[in-house]
């Protein structure tokens, strides 16, 4: 059984444990949804959905690392440096749903703290480091790339802490093994989530800067064409095509897994749809792989699209003089 970087397979997670994830996810995201009600824009709807997709089709993407492992983008940082914190727990939870549902990708019952793990905690603290450490020289390139890199890292690092705390509540690993195992190798991975993250947020930022909600107004009026959907979508698809040429070494928590002896605690999925990003009746193995990705890049990106339309149209319906508001 493959266990991608940081998604905590069922078996991992006691269900006490698990049943707390869950809550805990349940509750955030429902205050995401609240948080979100005014920050979209017509601009940021469409940004949602394709910087959704594209952290989709990169966690596809495994880079080798040192001693034989290899990491993949986890992408909060990237989605709240871009679209802010609130907006990052509901593009990661897209991501990390569709993951979990579609791919098998990620245990059901520990799909809570996978959310948390990857795309609330992660999204937090790598805007408040990113704003911090941006903060400090001014918002030149120079530091914005620094801090980006920095909010990257550290939400790695966060995010492995989170999972070997996790293990070790729930009997796994003890705390004295799990914690150094998954910090060391993760800060590895971090220096690739940092690289990656401080390239895209630099082009997005050189590019389209109005597409950002910290450069522009959220209502700012779109007059300056869509073009930039199908580039975001054409960047989205090459990344898929990259995808059979990921590293085939085990990656953080299955790396560690194996080293101390809880690999086998890993539960199979229930049922099998698309598992280990695979179609099944595609027999070439580098083709499979592109046109499951497509799937779950596209579907990902019409679920983060339609949350995104949806809070965006709460917002003009909560409007002064919009129709329904009752002015």
């Amino acid at each position: 059984m493959s266990i991608p970087a940081m998604h905590i397979p069922d078996g991992f997670l006691s269900l006490p444990v698990a049943l707390v994830g869950w809550l805990g996810a349940v509750i955030l995201i429902v205050l995401a949804l609240r948080q979100t009600r005014e920050s979209f824009g017509e601009r940021q709807v469409p940004m949602m959905g394709i910087l959704a997709a594209f952290i989709f089709a990169a966690q596809m993407i495994n880079f080798p690392v040192a001693g034989g492992t290899s990491g993949h983008l986890l992408g909060g940082a990237l989605a709240a440096i871009l679209m802010g914190p609130w907006a990052a727990v509901l593009i990661m939870t897209s991501v990390i749903g569709i993951q979990a549902l579609l791919f098998q990708d990620g245990g059901l019952l520990a799909l809570g703290f996978n959310i948390i793990n990857m795309g609330i905690l992660t999204g937090f603290v790598a805007y408040a480091v990113y704003r911090w450490i941006q903060r400090l020289p001014g918002k030149s390139r120079l530091a914005t790339g620094v801090a980006a890199f920095v909010a990257g890292w550290v939400s790695v690092e966060l995010a492995a802490i989170a999972t070997a705390l996790e293990l070790a509540l729930s009997g796994t690993s003890p705390i004295h093994v799990a914690l150094p195992a998954m910090a060391g190798v993760h800060a590895l991975i971090g220096i690739g989530e940092g690289l990656i993250t401080t390239a895209a947020v630099l082009f997005v930022k050189a590019s389209r800067p109005d597409l950002v909600p910290d450069e522009a107004p959220a209502h700012t009026p779109a007059t300056a064409g869509y073009g930039w959907i199908a580039v975001g979508l054409v960047i989205t698809l090459a990344v898929t095509l990259l995808s059979p040429l990921a590293s085939p070494a085990p990656d953080g928590l299955e790396r560690v897994a194996e080293d101390h002896g809880f690999i086998e605690a890993a539960e199979d999925a229930p049922y099998e749809i698309l598992p280990d990003y695979t179609v099944p009746f595609i027999e070439n193995e580098a083709l499979t792989t592109i046109v499951a990705g497509i799937i779950g890049a596209l579907l990902v990106f019409a679920v983060a699209l339609a949350v995104a339309k949806l809070r965006a149209g709460a917002t003009r319906a909560a409007s002064p003089g919009s129709p329904g508001s009752g002015d």
